[in-house]
């Protein structure tokens, strides 16, 4: 069957009514969303992907909105969220933003984090930067299509990696691309044959693919101007959050992988699992891709309220920590 791919609403015009936006510390306004009754039992926090924006979210937004207060919310340079200095594009500062929305909107209850590619990352990061919130605020995570590090470790950009690192040449690597991204931008053309190719090679899996599917992940994806993504390439050559999984191992975990994703491959998904230990769940979608979350939307909705009922089975104890 076809997968059922969102309306993803666009970021012309104005915000929706409800929205806030939050100043984080270093002067960046974060647009966010919120969704179902405010007196639920628990919040979930999601937390889009690289290039993405929180209208990825939409079918998992619809499928749980009677059972929890939603947050949603656009990470720096991304959707409606404002950009300033890019050598703030790293997966640390935005693990900082994550703990700033929380302490701005989600103040008291427990809550559970989700998060797709680098919106996992930036849970992990928020893991390690502030582990006293696990366990108590935050009860549970939901991690999409994700990793914990080691990325560019292997194949061909792997090695280029590695022999700009000898070279001490990959700190000039990137700041040339930061230098071209504003030319490059503005050069751009979007909605063409080769990024849809890109698309469909990059996104998708074996059969989780049509025509339509990819044209809307391409359109979301490319609102994402250039200098925002070369920006952001830098901090996945680097990234390494296994120090964090120990603090992930206190709350109930779900981890999804796609079983053709090329660029979280499931090996990442069964070791982050791993990582984490006895209280994470792996699941691997049969012949999805990265965007698993739009195209196998009934299995990843299915293991997202298997999530919220394992914590809500943990007791009221854990409900009265977070509190």
């Amino acid at each position: 069957m076809p997968p059922r791919i969102p309306v993803v609403p666009g970021i012309d015009g104005p915000p929706p009514p409800g929205s806030r936006t939050v100043r984080t510390d270093d002067g960046v306004d974060l647009h966010v969303e919120f969704d179902g009754p405010e007196d639920a039992p628990v919040t979930v926090v999601f937390c889009h992907g690289f290039t993405a924006r929180l209208g990825e979210f939409e079918l998992q937004r619809a499928a749980i909105r009677d059972r929890a207060r939603i947050v949603l919310w656009d990470q720096r340079g991304h959707g409606r969220s404002r950009w300033v200095d890019p050598r703030t594009a790293t997966i640390d500062r935005t693990g900082r933003d994550l703990g700033q929305v929380l302490d701005a909107v989600v103040p008291t209850g427990p809550v559970v984090l989700a998060g797709h590619s680098m919106g996992g990352m930036t849970i992990m990061a928020l893991a390690r930067q502030r582990p006293e919130l696990f366990g108590t605020r935050v009860v549970g995570a939901f991690l999409l299509a994700t990793s914990a590090g080691g990325l560019v470790a292997s194949g061909l950009l792997g090695r280029a990696v590695e022999l700009m690192r000898k070279l001490h040449l990959l700190r000039l690597y990137l700041w040339w691309l930061r230098l071209l991204a504003p030319g490059l931008e503005r050069l751009r053309r979007r909605g063409t044959w080769l990024g849809h190719r890109f698309t469909r090679r990059f996104l998708f899996g074996r059969d989780d693919a049509t025509r339509e599917a990819v044209r809307v992940v391409q359109a979301m994806l490319e609102e994402t101007p250039l200098t925002v993504t070369l920006a952001f390439y830098g901090t996945f050559l680097d990234h390494d959050e296994t120090a964090s999984l120990a603090v992930l191992g206190q709350v109930p975990c779900t981890v999804v992988a796609g079983q053709y994703d090329r660029l979280t491959p499931a090996a990442h998904g069964r070791r982050l699992a791993e990582g984490i230990g006895e209280r994470a769940e792996l699941v691997v979608v049969p012949g999805a891709g990265h965007s698993v979350n739009m195209t196998r939307t009934a299995v990843v909705d299915r293991a997202l309220a298997d999530l919220l009922d394992r914590v809500a089975a943990a007791g009221p104890e854990s409900a009265l920590r977070a509190g």
